[in-house]
């Protein structure tokens, strides 16, 4: 049975280099990268036999534990075309334990596996240093390799059964920007430690407390025994192999689970009333912003998108620490770089619509009340952006009279990109994820004009603010009443952008109307 779904699994391999030339080059390269990666890792595995066995154990335990935590989450985050997703036998009548063990070494047959392998043999040659090490090493081998293997089974099977929904996998991927996002600072922390004096130290701290933890204990084995740390030999296998077993049970109970059960799928949404449209006027401009809003609120597409704008401040924030920036500068960026990116977001927005654009043209939709219905939602957002997040940002730097400028160019940069959007949105769309489909997947676009467009008016909105950045910075200081200069030139050339935009793509959109339905339609 188990060299049955070897073969099966090799085959499946094989056929993969049967595929367009593109693939099967793109699939060669990540094969070569892999491959690279794995040889300059087992190269620095070797290199640490020359180390004394406190600076290896701190360095393979860390390695060892991120290696493992990788074969648990990356499926998790990412989804895996499950090639022998146990389903797909669920009609062979084979028993439960046989079909689990089965896949289980089928799935070894994997880069990914061949990977870990490699680094477990790599850390044999490391604790080359005498009978007990290397015999622990050698055990401890024997218990990576499964250990990881069977994680990324039970986090495969989790994400292709549990995860298998539309929503659920949006809400992994937003997941994934929250935690991109989170740990930004803490890269930026890391990226300034002294890693020459200090690098040891923190490596120490980190493998003592992970060598207790099912994701380094197996890594610490041989490292305990060089050391003579005899006393934790004994409990860090028992935790090494309880985990591989609690994991093989884990796999088993999926298989079964999965083999019987149907994979859940999302409950349908209730939804009573008129939601939006009862609380916005009875108008054009109401209706559309009604609309709107019921999109920026269910559409994950809108939802992807509202979530990636705090993102960007914080790598930006990250990237300035690393490179020392002042504390009192980098509290100016946040705010102001959030309302460029809020601003552009609906520079696309026509796009979206998809079929349901059909409405405007036939209901001969005032060009105008489009642009502004559409505007609604990110004017909710942007508002109080601009208005809270500027004092919080004043009451963190403590500069309490340069609030009027700081709100002045926050409010010009999301006005103008409102403005600039609403001509783009109606003159320059392209196309966007279809309604329903992942809002991670990338469209084909033909062409480059497009790009160039978004391009332009991306950077024209951040120009735009110059004027207001030149009052703040150089005026200001010498005057607080500049800072009130500021704050007029920001609202006034951000309103006089937004009402020359929105009457500008307003005509653009009645003119090009029925352009504008062929494009979201076959979009």
């Amino acid at each position: 049975m188990v060299a049955q779904f070897l073969r099966l699994k090799i085959t499946l391999l094989r056929n993969n280099f049967r595929r367009s030339p593109w693939q099967l080059v793109a699939m060669v390269l990540a094969l070569i990268y892999g491959l690279g990666l794995s040889v300059f890792v087992t190269g620095g595995l070797f290199a640490l036999r020359a180390a004394t066995p406190d600076i290896a154990r701190a360095i393979i335990v860390v390695f060892g534990s991120i290696v493992v935590l990788a074969f648990l989450l990356l499926p998790l985050v990412f989804g895996v075309d499950d090639t022998i997703d146990p389903r797909r036998f669920s009609l062979y009548g084979i028993p439960t334990t046989r079909l689990a063990f089965g896949l289980a070494v089928a799935a070894a047959v994997s880069v990914p596996t061949l990977m870990v392998t490699l680094f477990s043999l790599a850390q044999i040659v490391t604790w080359s240093r005498g009978p007990q090490p290397t015999l622990l090493a050698i055990f401890a081998a024997i218990i990576i390799v499964p250990t990881c293997v069977l994680a990324s089974r039970v986090s495969t099977g989790i994400a292709s059964f549990f995860l298998a929904s539309r929503r659920a996998r949006d809400i992994s991927g937003v997941l994934l920007l929250v935690v991109l996002a989170v740990s930004a600072p803490l890269v930026a922390l890391l990226a300034t430690v002294d890693w020459e004096s200090q690098g040891l130290p923190i490596a120490r701290r980190i493998a003592a407390v992970v060598a207790w933890t099912p994701l380094g204990a197996a890594w610490s084995l041989p490292g305990d025994a060089a050391l003579g740390l005899g006393g934790d030999v004994l409990p860090h296998l028992l935790i090494a192999v309880g985990f591989l077993v609690v994991l093989w049970l884990a796999w088993r109970v999926l298989v079964g689970t999965m083999l019987v059960t149907q994979p859940q799928q999302a409950a349908a949404r209730l939804y009573s009333g008129l939601g939006w449209f009862e609380r916005m006027p009875a108008t054009p401009t109401g209706v559309i912003a009604a609309r709107s809003l019921s999109y920026w609120s269910r559409d994950a597409r809108y939802r992807v998108a509202v979530v990636v704008i705090p993102i960007v401040p914080i790598v930006m924030v990250a990237a300035l620490v690393v490179g020392g920036v002042p504390w009192s500068f980098i509290a100016w960026i946040p705010v102001p770089v959030m309302c460029l990116f809020l601003g552009w977001s609906p520079h696309n927005d026509v796009a979206f619509d998809n079929t349901a654009f059909w409405t405007h043209v036939s209901a001969n939709t005032s060009g105008v009340a489009d642009r502004w219905g559409r505007l609604v939602p990110a004017l909710f957002l942007g508002v109080p952006l601009v208005l809270i997040g500027s004092v919080v940002t004043v009451a963190f730097s403590g500069e309490w009279s340069a609030l009027p400028a700081l709100i002045g160019l926050s409010a010009c940069i999301l006005l103008v990109g409102f403005g600039i959007s609403s001509v783009i949105s109606a003159g320059f769309p392209y196309p966007v994820v279809r309604p329903g489909d992942s809002p991670f997947a990338q469209p084909q676009v033909a062409g480059t004009a497009g790009s160039v467009v978004q391009s332009i008016s991306f950077f024209a909105t951040a120009i735009s603010a110059t004027p207001v950045v030149l009052i703040a910075l150089f005026l200001g200081p010498s005057s607080p009443a500049w800072y009130w200069v500021a704050l007029g030139a920001g609202l006034a050339i951000g309103l006089l952008v937004l009402f020359g935009g929105v009457r500008l793509g307003g005509y653009i959109m009645g003119r090009r109307a029925p352009e504008l339905l062929a494009f979201a339609m076959q979009n």
